[in-house]
């Protein structure tokens, strides 16, 4: 874990409480370096999506909100919610999520071909 303040959850641990909304939670069994990889991925999809914004590129705004939407899912942040999955439905989400992103090559920030 970094030295950043965690956000507050609610006593189940399912959500994080952000300015009193609640948030789907990311699924807590993901091991620690593929989460983070996930991270990377969401955070230069959602910096793709603001580039495309500010170009007016519809169709690369569409490709980063759809990698967004798989490393959301891959998160258990989004889908199906990750505490009403089996054991092997969350590993398969997670590391589909991952080899989707990674096979994109979208960590770089690049938008896909």
């Amino acid at each position: 874990m970094n030295s950043r303040a965690q956000p507050e959850r609610t006593p189940d641990g399912r959500y994080i409480v952000v300015k009193g909304r609640r948030w789907r939670a990311t699924d807590p069994e993901i091991p620690e370096d593929v989460a983070a990889g996930l991270r990377r991925h969401l955070m230069a999809a959602r910096r793709a999506v603001a580039a495309a914004r500010r170009n007016e590129d519809t169709a690369a705004e569409k490709r980063a909100r759809s990698r967004v939407q798989a490393a959301k899912v891959a998160l258990g942040e989004r889908g199906t919610a990750w505490w009403e999955q089996s054991a092997a439905e969350r590993r398969k989400r997670w590391e589909d999520g991952a080899a989707e992103l990674d096979a994109d090559g979208a960590d770089d920030g690049r938008p896909a071909p």
